[in-house]
């Protein structure tokens, strides 16, 4: 009988390591390093959410809006919002409500949905609505979300402001929004190579008292302190992260996407976050896949990070592609 129960609680023990997170101890499941996307989908942002569910969003005039949810375990997907017509670029995840925030590019606007059932909840109109096509230059292109314990900040990469939507205990999101003046430098181009694109990327701090803010054409870093919105330059020295997109906050580490580059920089950051050194690359599998190439944005789960890959070449399909931090 003692011989039974010990090998019981050996089976026990062991099915409990399969189910394990990667990184968490023996026997974790293998986690699929690619997730192929529908071709023509056009992603552009990715968050993850409870257990091993994570989202996509297009921004191809086709799907404009569509929001893909997947398991990070099966890399099985399927649609949870239809296409709206408004592209979704950045997003974040709230466990605390369970709520998805959701970036619009030139739609001008931001929106909340369900994670669970993809219904709207909320609807936000920062500026009026611009076309990214060719001759125009966008007046207005809300790009990316960072989501903290009192507030969702969304970036414009046209015009010079952070929109703040308060956020309750519960994280339930009020019904308006204040728009934040940045300094001028925000609405001009820099001496990185590329099309004019400001404030792009964002996270924050752990205790939510500062932003992280990427000026992309610029390849500069910026904190902003949310109680005065102060802007300061974080110096890397003589390194830039031109071509930056999505950022990722991991302690002092962190972690910028190079989309036209094809790589991750990795930036060690100083305590008061004022200053940091580029102390490495991630370049694999963009160095030697040609299919997946453009990362644009990154999310984590356990010691893992997943880029969404937007080529910009359809028919080529783009990816999640799970990458080692």
């Amino acid at each position: 009988m003692k011989r039974h129960a010990q090998l019981l609680g050996l089976f026990v023990l062991v099915a409990s390591a399969l189910h394990q997170p990667p990184g968490l101890g023996f026997g974790a499941p293998v986690f699929p390093a690619v997730i192929r996307l529908p071709v023509g989908f056009g992603p552009e942002g990715i968050a993850t959410g409870i257990g091993t569910a994570f989202y996509v969003g297009s921004l191809s005039p086709e799907t404009a809006g569509q929001i893909l949810v997947g398991d990070l375990r099966t890399g099985e997907i399927s649609e949870l919002v239809g296409p709206t017509g408004r592209p979704a670029l950045g997003m974040k995840h709230d466990p605390r409500s369970d709520l998805l925030f959701v970036a619009g590019g030139p739609s001008g606007s931001a929106t909340v949905y369900a994670a669970s059932s993809g219904d709207q909840i909320a609807i936000y109109q920062f500026q009026p609505p611009s076309s990214i096509l060719p001759p125009g230059t966008p007046t207005t292109l809300i790009n990316d979300v960072v989501v903290t314990r009192d507030a969702a900040h969304f970036t414009d990469a046209a015009a010079p402001f952070l929109y703040r939507v308060a956020l309750g205990p519960s994280g339930d999101p009020s019904e308006d929004f204040q728009p934040i003046p940045l300094p001028v430098n925000f609405s001009m181009g820099g001496a990185c190579a590329g099309p004019p694109i400001r404030a792009n990327g964002i996270d924050a701090t752990p205790n939510g008292k500062h932003l992280i803010v990427v000026h992309t054409s610029e390849g500069r870093l910026y904190r902003i302190d949310t109680a005065t919105y102060s802007v300061v330059p974080i110096d890397l020295n003589t390194d830039d992260v031109c071509s930056a997109d999505g950022l990722l906050l991991d302690g002092h580490t962190l972690y910028v996407v190079q989309n036209a580059l094809n790589r991750i920089a990795v930036v060690e950051l100083a305590p008061n976050y004022l200053s940091g050194t580029i102390t490495r690359y991630i370049i694999e599998p963009f160095a030697s896949n040609p299919a997946i190439k453009v990362p644009t944005t990154i999310a984590e789960f356990g010691d893992a990070l997943y880029a969404v890959t937007a080529g910009f070449a359809p028919p080529d399909p783009d990816f999640v592609v799970r990458l080692p931090k």
